[in-house]
C-alpha cells in the first residue's frame, strides 16, 4: 500500500438510466453512458436513485451498488485516447480525488457524508467500456494497467452529492488492496498463495469469490497430476 490521506473527495456524481446502442448487426441495452449530476441523490442498498444498468445480471445488486473510479487516472487515459475523456468516462458512479488502487483494502469502510460504504471488488471492465469509446482492445488495456477503479457496497444508506467528502473509517486487517486483488486475477493468475489469500477476505463479492474458488480448485488438481473437467 502507499502513504495515502484517508479522505478523499466526491469530485463528480455521475449517473445514466440504461440506453440502446448498435453492437455489430444487434442492439443492446447499457448503462455505461454516465454523465454528471450536480443534485443530491439517494443512495440505497442496491444503487443511486436516478441511475440504471442495462444488464443486471453482471452488473449492479448489493456487491456492485456503486461503480468508482479515480480522478488521478484520468492524464492517463487523456493521453492514450487523445481526447478530453470527461468524468463518467469510465461507466463511474463516483470519480473520487486522491486515492487509487494502491490506498484503498477490500473490506475497508468508508464514510461518506450520511452514507456507510465497503469496498468491495476491483472493477472487471467489460466490452461495453470498448463500445463507449470504440476502441474494443480497451477493456484488456485497462485489466493490464491495473487502473480498473472498484465497487462500493452500502452499508447504509443516505443522501449523497458532488462535493461530499469521503473518509476511511477502519482499515479491513487483511490489507489486500484493489491492486493486489487485480493482480490475482489479471496477471499472477497460478499464484495459490495469492488467490487463498484473497478467499480468506470475506468481505470479497461473492462473485470474485467465485470465481477465484474455482480457479483454486482447477490449479489445485492440475497439480495433484489430475484432469478438472
Amino acid at each position: 500500500m502507499t502513504q495515502t490521506t484517508g479522505k478523499a473527495r466526491l469530485i463528480s456524481l455521475n449517473i445514466g438510466k440504461p440506453a440502446a446502442i448498435a453492437h455489430g448487426s444487434k442492439e443492446i441495452i447499457t448503462g455505461i453512458f454516465k454523465t454528471p449530476s450536480s443534485n443530491p441523490h439517494h443512495l440505497a442498498l442496491t444503487g443511486l436513485q436516478g441511475d440504471g444498468q442495462g444488464d443486471t445480471v453482471n452488473h449492479g445488486g448489493p456487491d456492485k451498488a456503486v461503480c468508482v473510479y479515480f480522478e488521478q487516472r484520468y492524464p492517463y487515459w487523456r493521453e492514450q485516447l487523445a481526447s478530453s475523456v470527461d468524468y463518467g468516462a469510465f461507466g463511474e458512479n463516483f470519480t473520487l480525488s486522491h486515492w487509487t488502487e494502491d490506498d484503498l483494502c477490500i473490506g475497508d469502510i468508508i464514510q461518506a457524508g450520511e452514507a456507510i460504504l465497503q469496498v468491495s471488488q476491483p472493477r472487471q471492465p467489460c466490452f461495453k467500456l470498448g463500445l463507449r469509446h470504440n476502441l474494443p482492445e480497451l477493456p484488456v488495456h485497462v485489466q493490464k494497467t491495473g487502473y480498473t477503479g472498484f465497487y462500493f457496497r452500502v452499508i447504509k444508506e443516505g443522501s449523497i452529492e458532488a462535493g461530499t467528502e469521503f473518509t476511511i473509517t477502519q482499515r479491513h486487517p487483511a490489507r489486500k488492496t484493489i491492486s493486489e486483488a487485480n493482480r490475482v486475477m489479471y496477471q499472477d493468475k497460478q499464484d495459490l498463495d495469492g488467490i487463498r489469500a484473497l478467499l480468506e477476505v470475506k468481505e470479497l463479492a461473492a462473485s470474485w469469490q467465485e470465481q477465484l474458488g474455482g480457479r483454486l480448485t482447477k490449479l489445485s488438481i492440475e497439480i495433484q497430476g489430475g484432469s478438472a473437467r
